[in-house]
């Protein structure tokens, strides 16, 4: 397990930005935490990290978007979704089949499907400044890139 505390809506995006330079197909990041946590922040900076130059947003009402990049970036809110079969009928499967990488805010919905090849970030950002505390846990393929995301996120957060 891995911890990070950022500042500024920068510092979150440069820890995205750690974590997109650790990326590879079929990779999935689910992100954790309340309304105002900053995980919108953090896909700010994974999509740029990944080359994205436009304008990163949540995708609450359309549930997911996609991204251009080195490598392509779906980006899912799954707040609204209640049961497996609805996160189903978004094919994030085969998004990842075919190379993109997945990152899910309320991605807790997809731990049943996605959880056991996940990069997971629990974020909290309960300070009264702006200040996030994230905990990140890899799972699957993501145990073995551990230490390389650990150097990355410390660099970041310096």
């Amino acid at each position: 397990m891995i911890s990070a505390r950022t500042r500024s809506a920068e510092g979150t995006r440069a820890v995205g930005a750690a974590i997109a330079e650790l990326l590879v197909p079929g990779d999935v990041v689910l992100l954790v935490g309340g309304l105002g946590a900053g995980k919108t922040t953090l896909v700010q900076g994974i999509a740029q990290g990944l080359g994205f130059t436009g304008e990163v947003t949540s995708p609450t009402f359309t549930l997911r978007q996609t991204y251009a990049g080195r490598l392509d970036v779906v980006h899912a809110d799954l707040w609204r979704l209640d049961r497996v079969g609805d996160i189903l009928d978004l094919a994030l499967e085969e998004d990842l089949d075919s190379g993109a990488v997945v990152v899910a805010e309320w991605g807790e919905a997809a731990e049943p499907l996605l959880g056991d090849r996940a990069l997971e970030v629990h974020l909290d950002g309960s300070d009264e400044e702006y200040d996030r505390q994230m905990t990140i846990e890899p799972h699957g393929p993501w145990i073995e890139r551990t230490a390389a995301l650990e150097a990355a996120i410390v660099q970041a957060t310096v």
